[in-house]
């Protein structure tokens, strides 16, 4: 019995196969071959074509075929995706125009007046925080800014159930995805209607709302037969890329932490009360296992500028090249200078505002660079550093709320497969980090199997999850790092 699973990224989207028997991965693929594209038509602007996600998971799904999977004894869907995105579409499922995503910073300034206009005691106590740059406040944009579009909008999604819809031909949202939208109502575990009513934003927009795990919505005929699928396929799991990544490291329980670093650099931690930040530097959704007789929250810490800043590094390293120099390339230079990169501090903030400065932008790039003493290896290492200590700033915060913990867990992908990198994460941290073979395609295959009702636990879906090393800090290190940290720390420059 196999289960698909999809991760919907914002540079690239990955599927896996699962064999729910033997609870291994059979297949994986990731589309498309580059990294997609990211339209800016302004500063601070972040905007994808949906339909362009669909036609890479669609080519993704042939690309699994002619591996040779049997795609008919696939049973059900499981998907995971970028959070905080707006896709709006008309009543026929038609994309109105360009998803809103993630990082995009537009709404950011509105989100932020309607909560002072309403209070933060309004806010807080329903959504544990502000509507801040969420999808709410994209909604509220496209409203204002872009009245024809708001006027034909019959559902408003997140990226994942645009997906689901394209399967299913029914536009859905789930809990999780409510309260990643700042939407949903913490105390009365529902729709917070009352913040639709404040920010002057109709219910209707909002679909069906559908638990994390459940069968959902069946795949549509016509789908189906395009795709090579039974025609009896479920769709059983969807949850944003986050949850889903501490999912896929079985981090489900109050006190574990996930983290992950791929476009933005995340550290999720799970908690069993309503714990939020009152100052919204880290923000509080459901898990994806949370029920009205087991409450289970994540709380985030988010710093957009991570492997895209590894990214952006790749590219201009390359000297523009079509053809790049490998991260493998990048790992090596970082591991050729110790750490402090002799000076030169590099802050990571150049993908929009961030969470950890209320929403607000802060400058970012180098400081005391040399020409005479910097070469690549120390631009590279300070990158990886930089990226550490925006992770550990935030970290800090989590542990004012309660939310820390000596365990992080990790996939060993992206920025974790640097060594310099996870020196860095442990003692900048000091915490204990496991890495895993794993990745978000097969968490959400899993998901889809627990979904599905294959697996009767969560524990019992992650039975077969390899551990690959523990990496622990040393006392030398973290009083280097922590030294470090501080001088970084103290010359962070946000932007009022």
């Amino acid at each position: 019995m196999y289960f698909l699973g999809i991760d919907l990224g914002s540079s690239s989207i990955k599927l896996a196969v699962l064999d729910g028997n033997t609870g291994k991965a059979i297949a994986n693929a990731t589309v498309p071959d580059k990294e997609m594209q990211m339209l800016a038509p302004k500063q601070g602007w972040a905007e994808q074509d949906p339909e362009l996600w669909w036609k890479y998971i669609c080519n993704g799904i042939k690309q699994l075929k002619s591996g040779g999977v049997d795609l008919k004894t696939i049973k059900a869907i499981g998907i995971s995706y970028q959070m905080h995105g707006l896709v709006l579409t008309d009543r026929n499922l038609n994309v109105l125009r360009p998803s809103i995503i993630w990082c995009d910073s537009r709404a950011a300034p509105l989100g932020d007046n309607i909560y002072k206009e309403k209070g933060s005691a309004f806010f807080q106590d329903k959504i544990l925080g502000s509507p801040g740059n969420f999808t709410a406040s994209k909604l509220k944009w496209i409203q204002e800014n872009e009245p024809h579009l708001f006027e034909q909008a019959a559902h408003m999604m997140l990226p994942g159930d645009f997906i689901a819809a394209k399967f299913s031909g029914v536009a859905q949202t789930s809990k999780s995805g409510l309260s990643e939208a700042a939407l949903w109502n913490f105390k009365k575990g529902e729709l917070a209607t009352d913040v639709l009513d404040a920010m002057g934003l109709p219910v209707h927009l909002i679909p069906e709302i559908v638990s994390n795990f459940e069968n959902q919505a069946t795949i549509l005929p016509k789908i189906a037969q395009e795709l090579g699928l039974a025609e009896d396929v479920q769709i059983t799991y969807r949850a944003g890329d986050q949850p889903n990544n501490a999912l896929s490291l079985n981090v489900n329980e109050p006190g574990e932490i996930a983290t992950t670093a791929g476009t933005s650099a995340v550290i999720y931690s799970v908690s069993d009360t309503n714990a939020f930040d009152k100052n919204n530097r880290v923000n509080t959704f459901l898990h994806v296992n949370d029920t009205e007789v087991q409450k289970r929250n994540g709380i985030l810490l988010c710093i957009n500028g991570s492997g895209i800043l590894y990214q952006w590094l790749r590219k201009i390293i390359s000297g523009g090249s079509e053809h790049l120099i490998s991260y493998d390339f990048l790992n090596e230079q970082a591991s050729k200078v110790t750490a402090g990169s002799d000076g030169l501090r590099f802050y990571p903030f150049g993908n929009g505002v961030e969470r950890i400065f209320n929403n607000k932008e802060a400058t970012s790039g180098l400081q005391n660079l040399n020409f005479n003493r910097h070469e690549t290896s120390h631009l590279v290492r300070s990158a990886c550093e930089g990226i550490v200590f925006a992770m550990n700033y935030g970290f800090e915060i989590m542990q004012e709320i309660g939310a820390g913990g000596n365990l992080v867990k990790a996939t060993q992908a992206n920025l974790f497969l640097s060594p310099v990198f996870r020196e860095i994460f442990v003692n900048t941290t000091q915490t204990s980090l496991e890495l895993y073979e794993t990745n978000g395609a097969e968490g959400a295959a899993r998901g889809a199997a627990y979904g599905f009702g294959h697996y009767k636990t969560l524990s019992e879906a992650n039975e077969s999850l390899k551990r690959i090393k523990t990496i622990e800090p040393t006392a030398a290190l973290s009083s280097t790092y922590a030294e470090w940290y501080a001088l970084w720390k103290n010359n962070i420059q946000i932007n009022n």
